[in-house]
């Protein structure tokens, strides 16, 4: 696997786990931002896989584009990825 795109995948899995102790915790906000975190860094890890430049952004729905991916999602998984958009914290 490609230098980057394990960076992303790990990335991603650490902050799955993360998400899923905040869930165990009851600490709900932090579930979802965390599962905004690993969904943005799994598409990021698509992105790489393309050989593409990642980007700073963190719309999900417009990293699925930049992925190849939105023609292979349903209205619900593009509605998902919208909804968790909203998680994100611009720092």
């Amino acid at each position: 696997m490609d230098k980057y795109v394990s960076h992303w995948v790990e990335r991603s899995n650490y902050d799955l786990e993360t998400a899923k102790a905040m869930l165990d915790a009851g600490r709900y906000l932090y579930v979802a931002y965390m599962c905004q975190q690993a969904v943005e860094k799994f598409l990021k890890a698509i992105i790489a896989q393309h050989g593409k430049e990642n980007l700073p952004i963190h719309n999900l729905n417009r990293l699925a584009e930049l992925g190849e991916l939105r023609g292979e999602l349903t209205e619900g998984q593009v509605d998902l990825l919208a909804e968790l958009t909203a998680y994100n914290i611009d720092a």
